[in-house]
């Protein structure tokens, strides 16, 4: 016998006095639905989550709970108003002989339940309202972005509890790879219209594709037909007038089908420029180590980071990561060793805290009263990379409409201030960039390109995320703090990291399933030789570049083969020769690279 869905929207409208956020929406969840709800920044997913929780009232349409169903809803920014500690939110709803649930899942959610939510950092507060709903274990569990803020051990050891479980659930995250082990159905909120794939994450980039080929199909034969029928009606309705009214009706109803059609948001018009050429070297630190009164941040540590390199820094909560990347940075001395910069170094830092940002002043003024952005004594134009723009025009670039240029900070989204501080971070140039955190709550289009933009980038990235996927896009190398201060450096990103450190320490991948005992203890595997995202990524682009290459030199040999130019045009022949110089430079440099790759590929 079939069972009743556990929640079910009909004809859903809603609309906060402006443009609709729904309209006729539908959409059921079934017992043991495992969804990822997802859409653009700003397309209604929170919204949506709380009229499935019942939290926020639609204009039109119904609500059904099947009968005797319990619902649980984590929200991105939780309230504890009237609670003295964290805990005490926790465990409001269960029965004091359950309370010990919530210490259980405390210590691997990384929080302290005797803490005073006022005194609590966001991520704390969030995790203990995560910590709430796992204890409550309901039959429908809501979560809205329940992975920011956890480490990448407690991401994975909430992957664990949410394949366990037996309750149904829908998540909002930007999360890939989370929601990829995770979701066997997928509900795409686009434009006001919701729609389901009985597929999991995996699987919604192609569908997504899919869907915007064909709609891009059908706009394109509408226009062709409106413009073939209005051809017909200026040239032939004059003969015609009374007997071909209907056509002329048809048309008129073509042209308002058009005009009705919602665009697609594009992305962000993110553009990252390095400044100057920073020297082949740009940090070596030697034997750092810093502490805290009797607590090791870190032990000596080395590294050299040289030009263009991608350096991720994973580990923990509270172990250390920020930290070394103010010491790396000259933020903060070293308790020992030594930090060497190299030279004309530029630094650009977007900080996890968003701590930049005014929430009270609005988005027009944290642009145009940062000084590196004034203009001048303009009050409506901002620098961006040398270049005056006016605000509202550069926040349209970045996905804010002219209506939120005068809205206070404190009224964006986790997403839109990531944009915004987005657009601070790019209107200057830089050739390292420091970015702690970036990825939460960027929606997975704006972590596309900002992907696409890391990998394009000229300069160095000194780069914090818990996020798998990103680090494994993204890293040519990762430090990982591996407990007691001890930091390693691996060659690539977070999947390279997992194969290369030795299975007897480090933080273990609770993902895999645990070794089975043995009577002695194998060798430990050689490192993997796989490439990373970016590897690959180049091994792909070499072939073109060194092409590129050739084509120039022989352009270069067969200008200088004229033996004229020298006493001709002595000039352009001196750069002719620096050109050829360093095209062949470069070359040779390209196919040793490739060599090496395309060895390691095949490995």
């Amino acid at each position: 016998m079939a069972r009743a869905p556990l929640l079910q929207l009909s004809d859903i409208s809603l609309t906060f006095g402006g443009d609709p956020v729904f309209s006729e929406l539908d959409l059921v969840v079934q017992p043991g639905d495992r969804v990822a709800l997802v859409g653009r920044n700003g397309s209604g997913k929170s919204t949506l989550m709380k009229v499935m929780a019942g939290l926020i009232e639609p204009d039109r349409g119904d609500r059904v709970l099947s009968p005797g169903t319990t619902t649980g809803y984590m929200e991105q920014e939780p309230t504890m108003e009237g609670f003295a500690t964290l805990g005490d939110f926790a465990t409001s709803t269960l029965d004091p002989a359950e309370a010990y649930k919530v210490e259980m899942v405390a210590d691997d959610l990384t929080f302290d339940p005797a803490t005073e939510p006022s005194k609590a950092s966001g991520g704390e507060r969030r995790r203990a309202a995560l910590a709430k709903l796992l204890a409550e274990a309901p039959e429908l569990m809501l979560l809205d972005e329940p992975t920011n803020h956890l480490d990448i051990r407690a991401i994975a050891w909430l992957e664990d509890q949410l394949k366990s479980t037996r309750s149904g659930f829908v998540l909002i995250s930007h999360d890939r790879a989370f929601l990829r082990n995770l979701t066997k159905a997928t509900l795409w909120i686009d434009r006001g219209a919701v729609r389901r794939q009985e597929k999991g994450f995996e699987n919604f980039e192609d569908w997504r594709d899919k869907v915007w080929e064909d709609e891009d199909i059908h706009r394109h034969k509408l226009d062709r037909k409106i413009k073939a029928e209005a051809r017909w009606a200026v040239e032939g309705i004059s003969a015609r007038r009374k007997r071909n009214q209907g056509r002329v009706r048809a048309l008129q109803d073509l042209r308002e089908t058009r005009s009705n059609m919602v665009r697609r948001q594009g992305t962000a018009a993110m553009d990252l420029e390095s400044g100057q050429q920073s020297g082949k070297k740009v940090i070596e630190a030697e034997d750092i180590a810093k502490s805290y009164g009797d607590r090791t941040i870190l032990r000596p540590f080395s590294i050299k980071i040289g030009r263009g390199d991608r350096v991720a820094f994973v580990g923990p909560n509270g172990v250390g990561k920020t930290t070394l990347l103010k010491m790396l940075t000259g933020e903060i001395e070293p308790d020992e060793g030594r930090v060497k910069h190299g030279t004309n170094l530029e630094i650009a830092v977007f900080d996890q805290a968003r701590a930049q940002l005014d929430p009270e002043m609005s988005l027009w003024d944290s642009l145009t009263g940062t000084p590196e952005m004034r203009v001048g004594g303009a009050a409506d134009q901002v620098m961006v990379r040398g270049t005056p723009r006016h605000v509202v025009g550069y926040l349209k670039d970045f996905l804010f409409s002219e209506a939120q240029a005068r809205a206070p900070v404190r009224s964006l989204s986790g997403g839109e201030k990531a944009r915004l501080l987005l657009a601070r971070l790019m209107a200057k140039p830089s050739n390292l960039l420091v970015l702690d955190e970036p990825t939460n709550d960027l929606d997975i289009e704006t972590l596309d390109l900002l992907q696409d933009l890391l990998s394009d980038y000229d300069g160095t990235v000194l780069l914090v995320s818990h996020d798998r996927d990103f680090l494994d896009r993204v890293a040519t190398q990762t430090v990982a703090f591996e407990g007691e201060g001890r930091a390693m450096a691996y060659a690539g990103g977070w999947s390279d990291y997992l194969d290369q450190k030795p299975d007897d320490r480090g933080m273990t991948d609770p993902q895999k399933p645990a070794p089975k005992p043995k009577a002695a203890a194998p060798a430990a595997p050689a490192p993997s030789k796989k490439l990373s995202f970016t590897e690959s990524h180049r091994l792909k682009t070499l072939p073109d570049e060194i092409a590129r290459l050739e084509g120039e030199i022989e352009k270069l040999e067969q200008l200088l083969a004229d033996s004229d130019l020298f006493t001709r045009e002595p000039v352009k022949f001196k750069k002719a020769t620096e050109a050829l110089s360093d095209r062949q430079t470069k070359l040779s440099a390209a196919e040793d690279e490739w060599l090496i790759l395309e060895e390691k590929s095949q490995s």
